[in-house]
């Protein structure tokens, strides 16, 4: 069960690494790789380390989508689909982000509830 709950917050690394990977910024592909390693670690710095990413590339799709649609209008070209797509994939990068408060995943990680609410 822990592995579908892990299972998106996965796919949107690696969407990330191929979004980098196609844009040509290749140094930025391994960390994207590397994140999915590091779900192996039941750390609690791991969870929020990749909330923290999740939450920075569904900002991250924003920004393309806000470019992409520009350059598409600039080119009198449609663009509906295009801010679609890329706002799901915004949209699902929250998801993943939300899903590691889930109480399974917060117990992966050694984060009990308590520690969840603390401001620390």
């Amino acid at each position: 069960m822990v592995f579908f709950l892990l299972l998106p917050a996965i796919l949107c690394f690696l969407v990330l690494g191929a979004h980098f990977m196609h844009i040509g910024n290749l140094l930025l592909v391994l960390p994207c790789v590397v994140l999915c390693f590091l779900l192996l670690i039941r750390k609690r710095w791991v969870l929020r380390l990749s909330q923290v990413v999740l939450i920075l590339t569904a900002l991250e799709w924003i920004r393309t989508t806000y470019a992409d649609v520009q350059d598409r209008i600039a080119a009198d070209q449609p663009y509906t689909r295009l801010a679609i797509i890329l706002l799901s994939v915004a949209a699902v990068n929250l998801l993943a982000a939300a899903l590691f408060q889930t109480r399974r995943l917060r117990n992966r990680f050694a984060l009990s509830h308590k520690d969840a609410n603390s401001p620390s």
